[in-house]
C-alpha cells in the first residue's frame, strides 16, 4: 500500500474531521438500520464512523485504519459511542473472515490506494450475501472555482504529479463503477454529489486546508523532495489560495463519485 500522499498535518485532519455522514455519505443513510455491522475502511478521525455508529446501534462497527496514529483521533470522536471497534488494516489484505459485515464503506479511500480494485474486492468478500459495498471519492479534475487567481493554477498539476507519483489517482470519482466492475460487481448503482464552499467561513477554513496542505503538510515535503515544486513556489500557491478566499464572491466545488455495490 502506498504512503497515504496527504499524511496527517494538521490541515488535513481539520478537512477530514469536517466530514459527517450527512455531507459525505448521505447516499448511504437509507441503507443503514439498527443492528447491522459496519467496517468503514480508511476511517481517520472517525467523524463518519461516529455517525454510522449512530445509526446502526447496538450493532457492530469496525473503525479501519492503516495508520495506528490517526485511530487515536477516531477514538476521541467515538467515546461516546460503546459499540464502535478499532482495528489497523490494508484495505488490500483486510484480516477478518468472508461475509462477516452488512456494510463495507470507504471515503476517500480508493484514489489512495496501490490497487482499487483488489481493494474493492476485498471489501466485497468481507460483506455478507445481500449486504453493500459503499465507496466515496472526489474527482479533482472536477474542482472548479471561481475568482482564479493566477498564482492559485499551479496546485492541482502539483498534486497530481504528487499522488500519482506515489500510486494514487486523483481522479477516482470517475473510475469507480469501472473499478467495480473490474472487482467482479455486477449490480452498483451510481450517483454524485458535490461539496460547496461559499461563505467568508468556509472560504477561509477550505484555503488554510488546501492552501495551508501545500504549505506545511506531507503534500508539500513530498512535491519538494520529487521535484515538483520549490517551497517558494509552494509559498506563492499558497498566495494564490489566500487571494481566492478573500474574495467576496469567492465560490468552489469539487464533485464526487459514489457506489452502492450488492456482492
Amino acid at each position: 500500500m502506498p504512503a497515504y500522499t496527504h499524511g496527517h498535518h494538521t490541515t488535513v485532519l481539520s478537512s477530514h474531521q469536517w466530514r459527517t455522514v450527512e455531507n459525505s455519505a448521505a447516499y448511504l443513510i437509507e441503507h443503514l438500520r439498527p443492528g447491522l455491522s459496519v467496517l468503514d475502511v480508511g476511517c481517520g478521525p472517525g467523524t463518519i464512523t461516529a455517525g454510522l455508529a449512530e445509526r446502526v446501534a447496538p450493532g457492530r462497527v469496525v473503525a479501519a485504519d492503516s495508520a495506528e496514529t490517526v485511530l487515536d483521533e477516531a477514538r476521541k470522536s467515538t467515546a461516546a459511542l460503546d459499540n464502535v471497534e478499532f482495528a489497523v488494516a490494508d484495505v488490500h489484505a483486510l484480516d477478518f473472515p468472508d461475509d462477516t459485515f452488512d456494510i463495507v464503506h470507504a471515503h476517500q479511500v480508493l484514489q489512495h490506494v496501490a490497487d482499487p480494485v483488489q481493494a474493492l474486492r476485498e471489501m466485497r468478500r468481507v460483506t455478507r450475501p445481500g449486504g453493500v459495498v459503499a465507496a466515496r471519492d472526489a474527482d479533482f479534475g472536477t474542482m472548479i472555482w471561481y475568482p482564479r487567481p493566477p498564482a492559485m493554477d499551479a496546485w492541482l498539476p502539483v498534486y497530481y504529479k504528487v499522488a500519482r507519483g506515489n500510486g494514487g489517482e486523483p481522479d477516482a470519482g470517475r473510475r469507480l463503477v469501472s473499478w467495480a466492475r473490474a472487482a467482479g460487481f455486477t449490480d452498483v448503482t451510481a450517483s454524485a454529489s458535490a461539496w460547496c464552499y461559499a461563505t467568508p467561513d468556509e472560504r477561509e477554513w477550505w484555503s488554510e486546508s488546501w492552501g495551508g496542505r501545500l504549505s506545511n503538510s506531507a503534500v508539500a515535503d513530498q512535491a519538494v523532495a520529487g521535484g515538483h515544486a520549490t517551497r517558494e513556489e509552494l509559498q506563492k500557491i499558497y498566495a494564490g489560495w489566500k487571494e481566492w478566499a478573500a474574495a467576496e464572491d469567492g465560490w468552489y466545488s469539487v464533485t464526487h463519485g459514489e457506489i452502492l455495490c450488492r456482492p
